[in-house]
């Protein structure tokens, strides 16, 4: 038998014990409301997934940004190299006179054939870039080019003189196209104007490859020699600096561009603009020691530095006139430029004195340096394929290098030298209403730019780059300011 204990008090009677205290009662929880298909997802979980998008954006972004600055770089050094091979060889063009005992006049004959070389072959560069792409294309052209040279140094007599100068043209034609078209490429990828700037960087080699050339002739070197050293070194450097180039390639289903065509009525039109600027060019540099010389009085020596002087102006021009574009548009540039261009050739034809005669020729190649650079640029931006436009400007710019010097002697033998710049006023003058077809707002665009054919793509690495039959480039390569 089980028995129960119980408490008891002091008198010894049983204590019932104490209830038990019942449980709290648990508040019912609120049924919880069925889930909808347009429910808001938390905050928490959407914020990690909008950082990580936007720091890959960013980092796109920035690697493109770097991309585009290598490439401004790498087109800089070809620019200079290319300019550096062009003046080692005309300083050196007095030892292949005297070597192959050539007359004056022998010798400007055979100065003609590469004007025609390069004529003949600047449309083909058009389809080396569309088959092999920007970058390779160029590269090799670049290398050709700091070897071709030693063709002309090494020629036994005139016949194979005019030879070797034609292949000349050829490569110095085919690899300005190949560069033009770069330079357009990357312009549009940085979003800044960058021709002006990559031409000043060509003058700025010419000037450092006609001073080499005049040590070497100093130092009595042996043209060949001198010419072999110097393409093996620009050769390196142009290759190696290559690899950075932006590869400009053909949009998917582009056709090919014929060898040959004539440009179409807007390339021949922004190629008279060219024409115009490349003739007050090739005046000033042509004539400008004899101008001083024998109109204005100037020493020997004065003379003599007219040339260094002229190409340095427009070296300094150049390099800066890109940031001028980009601040006041292309426009507004180059009427200001021709401003200048026709007040100095209008010094230059009334000046009888060295003072205003050498203002007049700094005046002038600093009011004509941004031109041709923005008429390449505005080539680029018409038609189907930027190379092929660029190609039909560069013809008519160089046979307008051509034919000025002959032109501007032609006058003064029959009237003076002051007509002749009289001339070059003129045609300084036209620039100012013409200014207007390098207006990157006067080409037509389109509303698909990636659509459309042309060099539509770079490559696997980086983002399209959009250059197109109707002149529309991506949200990714911005055009040069506009003209309001």
């Amino acid at each position: 038998m089980t028995q129960t204990c119980a408490s008891h008090d002091a008198t010894g009677m049983p204590v019932a014990p104490p209830a038990p205290t019942p449980p709290a009662p648990t508040p019912p929880r609120p049924p919880e409301a069925p889930p909808t298909s347009s429910e808001t997802p938390p905050v928490a979980t959407a914020l990690p997934s909008t950082a990580g998008a936007a720091g890959a954006a960013g980092a796109a972004e920035a690697a493109e940004a770097a991309e585009a600055g290598r490439a401004r770089i790498a087109a800089s050094l070809i620019f200079a190299v290319h300019g550096a091979v062009g003046g080692g060889f005309a300083s050196r063009m007095p030892w292949l006179q005297e070597h192959l005992d050539l007359s004056p006049g022998q010798l400007g004959v055979a100065l003609a054939a590469p004007a025609v070389g390069a004529s003949l072959a600047m449309p083909l560069a058009a389809s080396l870039v569309h088959r092999h792409g920007g970058r390779t294309a160029l590269r090799c052209l670049i290398a050709l080019w700091c070897a071709v040279p030693l063709l002309p140094l090494s020629a036994p007599g005139l016949p194979w003189l005019c030879a070797a100068l034609l292949v000349y043209g050829v490569g110095a034609g085919m690899s300005d196209v190949a560069m033009n078209t770069q330079g357009l490429v990357v312009e549009q990828r940085v979003g800044r104007s960058t021709l002006p700037l990559l031409h000043g960087m060509w003058s700025a080699g010419a000037l450092v490859g006609a001073g080499l050339g005049a040590a070497a002739a100093f130092a009595g070197l042996d043209a060949r020699v001198h010419l072999a050293g110097l393409a093996v070194l620009l050769a390196a450097v142009g290759w190696i600096a290559g690899r950075n180039l932006l590869d400009a390639r053909p949009a998917a289903g582009a056709k090919a561009p014929p060898r040959f065509t004539l440009p179409s009525r807007k390339v021949l039109a922004i190629g008279a603009v060219g024409f115009c600027a490349v003739f007050a060019e090739g005046a000033g540099a042509n004539w400008s020691a004899v101008h001083l010389r024998e109109v204005a009085g100037a020493s020997p020596g004065v003379a003599a530095l007219a040339f260094t002087g002229f190409a340095c102006t427009m070296t300094v021009a150049r390099l800066l006139s890109g940031a001028i574009v980009d601040r006041f548009g292309v426009t507004r540039t180059v009427q200001a430029g021709a401003v200048l261009a026709t007040i100095g050739a209008t010094l230059v034809a009334t000046a009888h004195s060295p003072l205003p005669a050498a203002s007049g020729f700094a005046l002038l190649g600093v009011g004509v340096s941004a031109v041709l650079p923005l008429t390449f640029a505005a080539a680029g931006r018409t038609g189907e394929d930027p190379s092929q436009s660029i190609a039909g400007v560069a013809t008519v710019t160089y046979t307008s290098g051509l034919i000025a010097p002959a032109i501007v002697g032609g006058i003064a033998d029959r009237a003076s030298l002051g007509t002749s710049f009289a001339v070059v006023a003129v045609l300084a003058a036209i620039l100012i209403p013409a200014a207007r077809l390098l207006n990157p707002s006067s080409v037509p665009r389109g509303t698909d730019a990636e659509a459309a054919p042309g060099i539509g793509g770079i490559d696997a690495r980086s983002a399209p780059v959009a250059i197109s039959p109707s002149g529309a480039v991506s949200a990714t390569s911005p055009l040069p300011k506009e003209d309001r």
